[in-house]
Parts: C-alpha cells; structure tokens; sequence
C-alpha cells in the first residue's frame, strides 16, 4: 500500500459522532481539512503565494497530494480557504468579546484593543500581505478578504451598534459608516504602522489606552445620546 494509498484510507475511517457508519465522506473530515489549511499558511507565510508549490504544502500538512485534491482543486482555491478562515476566526472571536456588552463605551473600548491586539500580535497583518500580494491577478479573493458579510469583522460592530442603536443609547443614521469610522479612529494607525513593518510587537497599554480612548470621544460625541 502506497502513503497515498494509507492516508486516503485514514480518510474514511475517521470516527464521525452522529454518523452510524463511523466514517466521513471523502473530503469532509474537518480535522484532515484544518491539517492541510495549517500546513499550507506556514508554507505561504515562508514563501508567499507564487513560489509555494502543492507538493511544498502537501509535505508540509503532512498528506498525500491525493489527499490534498479531494479537499481543494487548486492552490488558488486552498488560498482561499485560507483567507476565509482567517476572516472567519477573527470575526468569530470579536463577536465573542461584544457578546452581552451592554455598555456602549465598554463595548467600544472592547472591541479596539481586541481588534488592535489582533492585528499586531497575530496572522491577521501577514494574511492580508498575502492578498495584497495576488490582488490585481486575483481582486475577487481581495474583495472576499474584506465583504460584509456575518463573518466580517466590520459586520460585528455594526450589529453591535445597531443594537445600542434600538436601545436608545446611540443615534446613528449610517450603521455601516460609523462602524467604519470606529475602526479607522481605533486601530487606523496600529493596523498601517504593522502592515509595513513599523510595529513588531505588542502596542504599550497606555498608547492603546490614549487612542482608543480618544477614538471613543469623538464616536460618542457624534453618536451619542443621553441614554448612552
């Protein structure tokens, strides 16, 4: 039996809770597809987009090339799931932080130095260097690394502000342009500071403390009501 032959193999005999014959379907084990996404960001992250190669990614995941096609088609399209996991995740857990928030100020504050500390301290910034990198061969991964949608970041504050919106606490004629004004008030400068390598490492607590605070007056100021 050939490795391509053991790992597809392993493939289908993955234990499935819930599913009575024990076994996934053929590209549908989301261990084996989080192996290969993992395996493949480390190879991106060292080579970048061009010179990774499938075979680099496959011996990197640790899979067979076999494998690695029935999960992804392509390089294009393994990039892609990369970008949307990243989105995904970052938004995931910026939802998390708001979540049960009540206080509008809180929340803002919450909300940038989580968003601030992410893009510093994490894979975000190298994520979106990779899709800067292909953006004019490839604009539609561009615009999928950044679409509203309930997995974008922007969308989450803007659930957020709708919300404090209803409750009377915020007055905010266009939810998706003061989102959009809170995250370039809170972390503009962090996040282009990063992007080109102005900022190594973690911000020091009294500067996030200054410019996110700043970022909240001025978002009060225009939106804010005496509820708030």
């Amino acid at each position: 039996m050939t490795v391509e032959d053991r790992d597809m193999e392993t493939e289908t005999e993955t234990v499935c809770p819930g599913n009575t014959a024990g076994r996934f379907a053929a590209g549908e084990d989301p261990a084996k597809r989080d192996q290969i996404l993992a395996g493949a960001w480390r190879v991106f992250k060292l080579k970048g987009f061009d010179a990774a190669s499938m075979n680099d990614i496959t011996r990197e995941a640790g899979v067979s090339k076999g494998t690695i096609y029935v999960y992804f088609s392509n390089k294009e399209d393994l990039f892609a799931a990369l970008v949307d996991h990243h989105r995904q995740e970052f938004a995931t857990s910026m939802r998390n932080i708001l979540a049960g928030t009540e206080e509008v100020r809180k929340g803002l504050e919450q909300f940038g130095k989580a968003f601030a500390n992410k893009m510093i301290c994490s894979d975000m910034i190298p994520a979106m260097r990779s899709v800067i990198g292909v953006i004019d061969r490839m604009p539609k991964l561009a615009q999928r690394f950044f679409i509203a949608a309930p997995n974008n970041v922007r969308t989450v504050l803007q659930d957020f502000i709708e919300h404090h919106v209803a409750l009377g606490h915020l007055k905010v004629d266009d939810v998706e342009l003061a989102a959009r004004q809170f995250i370039e008030l809170s972390t503009g400068t962090f996040f282009k500071l990063r992007l080109f390598g102005e900022i190594d490492g973690p911000v020091p607590e009294e500067e996030l403390d200054r410019v996110i605070g700043s970022a909240i007056k001025v978002f009060m100021a225009a939106y804010g009501t005496d509820k708030a």
